[in-house]
């Protein structure tokens, strides 16, 4: 075979890669493109400010620079905690280097995100990132101007300094020039913002738009979800490589300590327990486990620790956000006129802790459609592209809403949110997540539970409807009726026509007697209402009439 025949094989780095293939990380478009970046730059600012207990203000600007060859700039600055100038290189410039590769709860987890902005950035518009970042307690303000070598997944800084800081200002502002398409994907990403907005409604979010729009959404709770926690790995969850990189890793001198301290939901007798199901002796050193010939040993330990019953990993590191804040955010965005939340109670699947959150608004500025309109979040961010692919999807379209009275089309919105200290997407874009059983089953139920307290609003409303028929018909009659009992009172002889208000005493016992036997229906939130006062005034509207 001769040397032009032969493959040539080289290197590529990740950097390389993502900006070659950059589709896998959702950049397959300018429309697509604009849509992603402010998502991952505003998800950034989100978990640089709530994921530390700080209140968020996140600003989104985009503004045309070139409308012939459709560049965009798109600058998001927000108050977190701010990323330290000795990082600020590699954090925006070196592909797979990130402060979210731990097991914790946060809305990025590929460590891609704002570095695949800058690549395709680099490979549309030939133009650096540029980044200020101040963090809490720094008397200076740094500023970066730099671009990822693709070839070494390398940042390389274009321009530094430094600035005295003479403002309160604590956090981060990034600023990009992409190749965009501004009305195509207008549409997307307001509706990305305002779903922003719905499941964190203690955030003030401001986007100025190349219009020249400006959309305001104001803080409108002082309460937040706690922070998130790192969680230690569990048992289940672990897989070969690893189990190796814990075991090269730890500082236990025994496997007994390993166990207790480098997993959850392990304690002393469970770990006992497990290195004598497996056959180990409990003093062995950790790193023993790796001179077993091609890692025999490490293999065997995962298998077992798959099939042994450990405790359920804890919950605790989670950040769900709770039925308040749910309930407000979406009143404020829907204003309808039954709103409720329910928080399912913590599971897992493969060892990774979730928990399941269901929303439902029905009425009021809804308006109706043939299906219900589904807002799906994963770790507080919104899922806007391949709805039809996720779980949620597939539950809701397997409810029956005519068994909880609601007849399509109906005013009707379901937010099903996950939190996870993994996700289980579909793919790299992050927007669709997977059918897991036990993750469907939590939706379903949550889902369900929440239909039935529908149905029950709505029983109430249609039964109210009905009771309000019979009030006003009665109204009506009341003050006919009290008349003439009034009259028929008198003595013949002594007849002679009523003055007004002459009958209002038979009116009061009838007013009494009716409302003795009718009861409105409890809605929940109309505990005040009187039947006696409503029927007092249809009878004045009567008479007025």
């Amino acid at each position: 075979m001769s040397k032009s025949e032969l493959e040539r094989f080289r290197e590529m780095s990740v950097a390389e890669f993502f900006a070659k293939y950059r589709e896998v990380a959702g950049f397959s478009n300018p429309v697509r493109a604009l849509y992603q970046t402010v998502r991952e730059l505003v998800e950034n600012s989100l978990d640089a400010t709530d994921g530390h207990g700080i209140a968020p203000e996140v600003r989104i600007y985009i503004e045309r620079i070139d409308s012939d060859r459709g560049w965009c700039r798109v600058t998001v600055e927000d108050n977190g905690i701010g990323v330290p100038p000795t990082v600020m290189p590699e954090a925006f410039g070196k592909v797979l280097f990130s402060s979210k590769y731990v097991l914790r709860q946060t809305r990025g987890m590929y460590g891609l995100g704002v570095k695949a902005a800058v690549l395709y950035g680099q490979v549309t518009t030939g133009n650096p990132v540029e980044v200020q970042s101040t963090t809490r307690g720094s008397s200076y303000i740094y500023a970066k101007k730099l671009y990822i070598d693709m070839k070494r997944n390398e940042p390389v800084i274009l321009e530094e300094a430094q600035f005295k800081k003479n403002v309160s200002w604590h956090g981060t502002r990034v600023s990009l020039i992409i190749e965009c398409d501004w009305q195509r994907a207008k549409s997307r990403i307001l509706e990305y913002i305002r779903r922003t907005a719905i499941i964190a409604p203690y955030a003030d979010i401001l986007i100025q738009t190349p219009d020249g729009e400006v959309l305001y959404f104001p803080r409108t709770t002082k309460k937040m979800p706690k922070p998130p926690k790192t969680a230690k790995p569990h048992p289940h969850g672990v897989d070969v490589e690893t189990l190796k990189t814990m075991l090269k890793a730890t500082k236990a001198k025994t496997l007994l300590e390993f166990l207790e301290v480098e997993f959850q939901s392990v304690g002393r007798q469970s770990a006992l327990e497990f290195l004598k199901s497996i056959g180990l002796r409990p003093t062995m050193k950790p790193k023993q486990l790796l001179r077993g010939e091609n890692g025999a040993l490490v293999v065997a330990m995962v298998e077992a620790m798959r099939s042994f019953k450990f405790r359920a990993p804890r919950s605790d590191c989670l950040s769900p956000l709770g039925e308040e804040l749910i309930k407000v955010g979406l009143k404020r965005m829907f204003n309808p006129e039954w709103v409720d939340a329910v928080t399912r109670p913590p599971r897992a699947y493969q060892g990774h802790p979730f928990i399941v959150e269901v929303g439902m608004a029905y009425g009021g500025s809804i308006q109706p459609s043939e299906e219900p309109l589904l807002l799906r979040y994963a770790n507080k961010i919104p899922l806007l592209y391949e709805e039809r692919e996720d779980v949620s999807y597939k539950v809701l379209s397997d409810v029956n809403w005519k068994q909880y009275d609601v007849e399509m089309p109906a005013p009707l919105v379901v937010l099903v949110h996950v939190v996870s200290t993994k996700v289980p997407y579909k793919g790299v874009g992050k927007e669709s997540i997977s059918d897991v059983p036990e993750l469907e089953a939590e939706i379903r139920n949550g889902v369900l539970e929440l239909a039935r307290r529908l149905k029950r609003f709505i029983s109430a409303k249609e039964r109210e409807a009905e009771v309000m028929r019979k009030i006003l018909v009665l109204s009506k009659y009341i003050p006919e009726i009290a008349r003439s009992l009034k009259v028929l009172s008198k003595d013949p002889g002594s007849w002679k026509p009523l003055e007004p208000g002459e009958e209002r005493d038979i009116v009061d016992a009838l007013v009494s007697l009716v409302a003795r036997n009718i009861e409105l229906p409890r809605r929940g939130d109309d505990s005040g209402r009187s039947v006696e006062d409503l029927i007092r005034s249809i009878i004045s509207e009567v008479r007025v009439s």
